[in-house]
């Protein structure tokens, strides 16, 4: 057996260890780019490097994400998703059958206009997207990784298709093609494949006829944990606008729950920080593990540890201690870096807070 092998095999077997630690925590998504990689503080930054400094700089930068994780006492490590400019677009963009020239400018979640690219024949991956940086960064760290791809429901609301002309048969293309990267990743030592599907929280009718469909024909054959991440979104002004106008009590997830519960996926992750989400709705899923959103990424207050450990609390009526994950509500790329490291401690120290009563 070779050293690299050996080596690897430790790895996986102290990463699983890590994961029996009792509320291990995680981020939803993505983290704050350095200065130098992309402009901070927004979403689809162009990069500030070309060629191979490109390259290296985003090793540099997944290597950085990884420590302030690790210092800050994240559990389960993503990538920040320092390597792609956006959680869905990135993706795409290693895809044929899509003209990133042909653009149309389409309604994102009912919710905001943007220029968006055409499908404009048969999709298909010729290549993997983000295994050799799942390569990379397992290299780097024996702690479990989570690795967070676009859902085929999330992936049609970003485009504009010229070519199926079906919501549906384009999810189920895309689901295809998403199963062919999360089983390479899951070769690559990740520990936790997370489908990012914030459209199951606006196409509810949609989600019960085919998308939950869709995102278990992804997730088919692989013996990796397996999440869905459904949010209310990043904190830009679109989504925030949004929200205003949800009410007193956010029930979106009720039109999803009761069939994801029966569905083959591991981890739901919800969010739950200043929002108005009614905690009793992870009833509808119990005996699922659930990653409850403790950080809200709409602001740049920082949680106290006690904030993050009252949200926990809440949570724990509803779902059993050994299958609640602490997490951020969803990705924390428009954040500058310092308020975005100060939320990783806030919800690591929230957790511990919490571990400690359980275990008294």
């Amino acid at each position: 057996m070779g050293s690299q092998l050996r080596a690897l095999i430790h790895q996986k077997q102290q990463g699983y260890l890590n994961m029996k630690k009792l509320l291990p925590t995680s981020t939803a998504g993505s983290l704050p780019k350095p200065s130098w990689l992309a402009e901070p503080e927004k979403l689809w930054s162009p990069w500030r490097l070309e060629g191979e400094d490109l390259v290296e700089g985003k090793k540099d930068a997944l290597r950085l994400s990884l420590q302030e994780q690790l210092h800050a006492g994240i559990d389960l490590i993503s990538d920040g998703e320092q390597t792609r400019q956006h959680f869905v677009t990135t993706f795409i963009e290693h895809l044929e059958g899509v003209d990133f020239e042909k653009r149309e400018t389409v309604r994102i979640r009912d919710r905001y206009d943007a220029s968006v690219p055409s499908v404009v024949g048969a999709v298909n991956r010729p290549k993997s997207v983000f295994v050799d940086d799942a390569k990379f960064l397992r290299q780097q760290t024996s702690q479990p990784i989570k690795w967070a791809l676009p859902g085929p429901m999330t992936m049609i609301d970003t485009l504009y298709d010229n070519h199926y002309k079906s919501r549906e048969k384009l999810a189920w293309e895309f689901a295809k093609i998403l199963n062919q990267e999360a089983k390479e990743l899951e070769a690559a030592g990740v520990d936790i494949i997370q489908f990012d599907e914030p459209a199951f929280n606006v196409f509810f009718d949609e989600v019960n006829d085919w998308g939950i469909a869709t995102l278990e024909r992804a997730i088919e054959g692989l013996k990796c944990e397996t999440a869905v991440h459904i949010c209310y979104g990043y904190g830009i002004k679109a989504n925030t606008d949004w929200k205003k106008t949800l009410g007193s009590e956010w029930r979106q997830y009720e039109e999803s729950f009761p069939k994801l519960q029966q569905s083959k996926i591991d981890i739901i992750s919800l969010e739950c920080q200043n929002s108005h989400v009614p905690m009793d709705l992870i009833e509808l899923i119990r005996g699922k593990k659930v990653m409850v959103g403790a950080i809200d990424v709409a602001t740049n207050v920082i949680e106290t540890a006690d904030e993050v450990a009252n949200t926990l609390r809440k949570a724990l009526k509803f779902v059993d201690a050994d299958k609640l994950y602490p997490s951020t509500n969803c990705g924390m790329a428009p954040l500058p870096r310092a308020v975005a490291r100060g939320k990783l401690h806030a919800l690591s120290a929230g957790a511990e807070i919490v571990r400690k009563e359980l275990s008294a």
